[in-house]
């Protein structure tokens, strides 16, 4: 969700070599962003139509749009936009969650596709919910999603939730307990897989970006990012497997 989708397209270009080919013109001003001729994510102005910061906006696939925006509702989420066919691709809303964090819902349809998480330069990897309690924020995802949250075991002591759905694990929630940004409160960070994590950082600030200094966790080299419309997404260079 970008404020000017040309200068966004131009940036992520050039940090993740994406290419872009036009979207569903329901959705406004969007663009697919291919990496190797996958789809690996979306840009659109949406965020300008809604006066609202700039931002990554994870989707989650749900078998019924519309019926899935009734539960978020009944959960005491908000449901912002549609949901509204996005041509014949799928249909979609944008929605937020008890603490405000904002997602998208997303129902393939007949010729669209979906975006799935992998370890090839330039794809999503990780998405991580950034909150002030992790136990309150995932209750609400449960109740959606029908997911089960787990304890995360990568830091000890931190207030980390790992969400599964069966015996797959797809998103992590991080209890931050009064330390969120002013300026967008609870939010969702997508990890981009990138080759080099100090070589990318170095490219994010080169061309007005901000980032963190590299940390080492124990799945790989993680950097957290700003674009220069302020929007926050993380690097990571992921450990060889073996």
């Amino acid at each position: 969700m970008a404020h000017d989708l040309p200068a966004a397209q131009r940036f992520y270009g050039e940090i993740f070599g994406w290419e872009y080919e036009q979207g569903p013109r329901t959705l406004g001003p969007y663009v697919r962003a291919l990496r190797d001729g996958v789809p690996v994510a979306g840009l659109n102005a949406t965020a300008r139509r809604l006066d609202s910061p700039a931002s990554w906006l994870p989707h989650v696939a749900a078998l019924d749009a519309d019926r899935t925006a009734n539960t978020v509702r009944e959960c005491g989420g908000t449901v912002a936009v549609g949901p509204l066919d996005a041509a014949e691709d799928g249909r979609t809303a944008i929605a937020a969650d008890i603490a405000g964090a904002g997602f998208g819902i997303w129902q393939l349809g007949e010729t669209g596709r979906g975006v799935t998480f992998g370890q090839s330069p330039g794809a999503p990897v990780w998405t991580e919910l950034i909150t002030s309690d992790a136990t309150w924020a995932s209750k609400f995802y449960q109740m959606v999603f029908g997911y089960e949250a787990r304890t995360a075991r990568t830091v000890p002591g931190a207030d980390r939730l790992t969400l599964y759905l069966g015996d797959r694990p797809v998103c992590g929630i991080r209890g931050v307990d009064g330390r969120l940004p002013h300026d967008r409160g609870s939010f969702w960070l997508v990890y981009f897989s990138v080759p080099d994590a100090d070589a990318s950082a170095a490219r994010v600030r080169e061309l007005g970006g901000e980032t963190t200094e590299p940390e080492e966790t124990p799945i790989g080299r993680f950097v957290r990012a700003t674009d220069p419309e302020g929007a926050p997404f993380a690097l990571l260079q992921q450990r060889p497997a073996g």
